[in-house]
């Protein structure tokens, strides 16, 4: 019985030697969002098999259910689909995992660990929390009061969207058609949205402050799917999206970002919708966001704008 023992100890080991993990997932990675990838799991022995492998992960929840192969021939790969998830944001280093096996006898199990050298760079989580989409519909509402009647010239008829004013129905293509139809004009200028995050939070705490990153990132998704312009400013970074690649920018920003001193200066966009995200709104208020622009929100700690004024 010893002997087995032994021989089933050198067994597993040898089994367990040699194998190299890699995951092939997706660019983009928010926050607390299942992603769906694969995992490869590498034999680097030249001509032994591994036998009977599970895979799971260490030191987090990353991959939901464990993995097992069977086999996995000598020199060669083996794969299958895994789903993670990673709880916050930032950059993830040294991810650990544990192989294991209970070849050949069943009687013990035995693990190795391993490291995946390999940074994920997971986005804050753009999914709505409390008050997200009460505040888009308020940002919405302003840009809508500050678009409608600024183009002349008719473009369009076409479905109604959710949140749009009924005063640009068109009733006659709606009785038509059976279904509610607006008119659409090209617009004069294109629509801008100013979202600036106050970075100066050490008084509201971190946990503020992570909320106030997953409402920026949440904001700056949505305000891009509408297809309105973006501009986006921190004291540190500003960025602005003409086409698609810019939003990743800035959520790459936001996975990384941190509480830091400074005066957050009005950034210098003419006719466009201001958004502040900040701790302190009178801070923002004496250093001259009051007069800077006539379209300006500043959304205070509790998510509630405290200053909204439209342009008269």
């Amino acid at each position: 019985m010893l002997a087995t023992m032994l021989v089933s100890g050198f067994i597993s080991r040898l089994s367990l030697a040699g194998l190299e993990i890699d995951f092939h997932i997706p660019e983009h990675i928010s926050a607390g969002q299942p992603v769906a990838g694969r995992a490869v799991v590498r034999n680097a022995k030249r001509w032994m098999p591994s036998f009977s492998i599970r895979l799971a992960a260490e030191g987090g929840n990353q991959i939901s259910e464990p993995l097992y192969f069977p086999v996995i021939p000598g020199h060669a790969s083996a794969e299958g689909p895994v789903q993670l998830r990673f709880a916050h944001r930032g950059i993830y280093r040294d991810n650990g995992f544990r192989f294991s096996t209970r070849f050949p006898f069943g009687f013990t199990e035995r693990r190795i660990h391993v490291v995946l050298r390999r940074d994920v760079l997971v986005y804050p989580s753009i999914e709505a929390q409390d008050g997200f989409e009460k505040l888009l519909v308020s940002i919405t509402g302003e840009v809508e009061a500050q678009a409608r009647g600024a183009g002349h010239d008719f473009y369009r008829i076409r479905p109604y969207e959710a949140l749009e004013s009924s005063r640009h129905v068109d009733w006659k293509a709606t009785a038509h058609t059976g279904d509610l139809q607006v008119r659409e004009f090209a617009r004069d200028e294109d629509l801008a949205v100013a979202l600036c995050l106050d970075l100066d939070a050490h008084e509201a705490g971190t946990e503020w402050f992570e909320h106030a990153v997953s409402c920026a990132a949440f904001l700056a998704w949505r305000i891009h799917e509408r297809g309105a312009r973006l501009l986006f400013f921190t004291q540190e970074y500003s960025c602005e999206t003409p086409d698609d690649g810019a939003v990743f920018e800035i959520l790459r920003y936001l996975a990384t970002v941190n509480p830091q001193r400074g005066k957050l200066d009005p950034p210098p966009t003419e006719g466009a919708f201001r958004v502040a995200l900040t701790s302190s709104p009178e801070r923002l208020l004496s250093q001259g966001w009051d007069s800077e622009s006539p379209l300006t929100m500043i959304v205070g700690p509790n998510g509630e704008p405290t200053r909204s004024q439209r342009a008269i």
